[in-house]
């Protein structure tokens, strides 16, 4: 018996974006979780968490990192259906805003113990969900 196979060429096949979604939302929890845990680290140790002398709550981080992770994924999912490397683009493009985010963290008026704590809460929250999120992109591909 004789097969033959044409190759495939110039084709990419369609995301679903299900996925993308469900790993988005355990990685933002995740996330929230252990920036929550972060910060009730860095009270213990008596670092100041005040931004111009208001206190910022330890729930506010998870509600923030929530937020922040649902932006990603709603740019994991746009990446995921234009993107040749959707992985690559959206680690590029999630690094990228991670650096961003630190502007609003040096500028704040802030003891330097609290900036740091922020930018490192940044970093823990962007650890958790740009790595789960590119795996799911790559694997989609």
């Amino acid at each position: 018996m004789t097969s033959t196979t044409a190759p495939i060429t110039g084709t990419r096949s369609r995301v679903t974006l299900g996925p993308v979604w469900r790993t988005g939302a355990v990685a933002a929890l995740a996330a929230a979780v252990a920036t929550v845990v972060f910060a009730l680290a860095a009270r213990a140790i008596d670092v100041p968490l005040r931004i111009e002398g208001d206190e910022i709550p330890a729930l506010g981080f998870a509600v923030v990192t929530l937020l922040w992770s649902a932006v990603g994924t709603v740019i994991a999912a746009v990446i995921a259906r234009r993107a040749q490397r959707p992985a690559r683009t959206f680690v590029v493009t999630a690094v990228a805003l991670t650096v961003v985010s630190f502007v609003p963290v040096v500028n704040a008026d802030a003891s330097t113990a609290t900036q740091v704590t922020l930018a490192l809460a940044h970093v823990l929250a962007a650890a958790i969900v740009i790595p789960a999120l590119a795996r799911r992109l790559a694997h989609q591909q």
